[in-house]
C-alpha cells in the first residue's frame, strides 16, 4: 500500500475525509516552506502537494502565481523542488507533486518519476495533461510505481470522467468549479453532482479542490468527498504575513481549522 493510499485509508477509518494541503517549493525561501509544510502537517493536514514553480501556470489564480513568481526570482530550482518533497515526506504526511507538463517534459519524464520516487514522493498531480497524451509519464510514473493525479471538471462529458479515472492511481481531482484557483466565498454548488459523476467510473478516492479557505467550507465538501484539497488559501497566509513567523503561525491556525472542518461530518 501507497502512502498516499495509507493517508485516505487511515481517514477512512476515522469516519472523515482527508485534508489535503497545498504550498509551491520556494516560498517565501526554501527552508521557509519547508517549514510551512511541518506546520501544515503538525495541524492536521494529512497530505501535502508541493508546487513545482512554473512561469506558465494556466490554472493557478493570483495568490499562487504570485508566490510562484517570488519562488522563480528567488532562483528555486528543481532540486530545491526535490528537496521540498522529501522534507514533506519526512513529516509522515503522503508528499505530493503538482506540476504542469512543460517541466516534466524538459526534465525528462522517466528521470523526473525516479527523482520523486527517490525523494519519497507518494505521486504527481499534473493539471495541464490529458490522459490521451500521457503516455510517456504513464509508463515513467508505471515503472517507479509512482501514482498519477489527473484531474476533472464540471464541464467534463462522463465518457473524459472515465477515461480520466481509469488513468489515474492515486486519486481523482474534481476541480469544483470552472476557472483558475483561488478562495471563494462558498464551494460551487456543482462540486457534489460532479464527485457523484465520478463514483459509478473508479474505487479510487476522489478529492474536491478550487475554492476551499475555512473550517466550515471543509466540512461541506467532506460531507461528498474522500478528500478536501486546500491550495491558495494557506498560500496567502505566507504571502499576506509580515515575515515568516508570522506565516507560519498563520498556516497552522487555518491548517488547524480546516482540520476541525474534515472531523465535523459524520461519514
Amino acid at each position: 500500500m501507497s502512502a498516499l493510499e495509507k493517508a485516505f485509508a487511515a481517514a477512512k477509518a476515522e469516519g472523515r475525509a482527508a485534508l489535503i494541503g497545498y504550498l509551491p517549493a520556494g516560498f517565501p525561501s526554501v527552508p521557509g516552506a519547508q517549514a510551512a509544510v511541518a506546520a501544515m502537517v503538525e495541524a492536521g493536514v494529512d497530505v501535502v502537494e508541493v508546487g513545482l514553480p512554473y512561469t506558465d501556470p494556466v490554472m493557478d489564480g493570483p495568490v499562487i502565481q504570485a508566490a510562484a513568481d517570488a519562488a522563480l526570482r528567488a532562483g528555486t530550482t528543481t532540486a530545491d523542488v526535490l528537496r521540498t518533497v522529501e522534507a514533506a515526506a519526512s513529516t509522515g504526511a503522503a508528499a505530493l507533486l503538482m506540476t504542469y507538463w512543460n517541466p516534466i517534459e524538459r526534465h525528462g519524464a522517466a528521470s523526473l518519476a525516479r527523482a520523486l520516487a527517490d525523494a519519497g514522493a507518494a505521486g504527481v498531480i499534473t493539471p495541464d495533461l490529458l490522459p490521451e497524451e500521457a503516455a510517456p509519464w504513464i509508463a515513467a510514473t508505471d515503472a517507479v510505481a509512482l501514482p498519477r493525479v489527473f484531474l476533472v471538471a464540471p464541464s467534463s462529458t462522463d465518457a473524459r470522467i472515465a477515461r480520466t479515472a481509469a488513468a489515474c492511481s492515486g486519486f481523482v481531482y474534481a476541480a469544483s468549479t470552472m476557472g483558475v484557483t483561488g478562495a471563494r466565498a462558498a464551494v460551487s454548488n456543482r462540486a457534489a453532482e460532479l464527485v457523484a459523476r465520478v463514483r459509478p467510473h473508479t474505487d479510487l478516492p476522489i478529492g474536491v479542490g478550487l475554492g476551499v479557505s475555512t473550517g466550515d467550507q471543509a466540512a461541506t465538501v467532506a460531507g461528498f468527498a474522500d478528500g478536501v484539497i486546500v491550495g491558495s488559501a494557506l498560500v496567502r497566509c505566507l504571502l499576506e504575513a509580515s515575515d515568516e513567523k508570522a506565516g507560519l503561525a498563520a498556516i497552522h491556525t487555518l491548517a488547524a481549522d480546516l482540520a476541525d472542518g474534515v472531523r465535523r461530518p459524520v461519514r
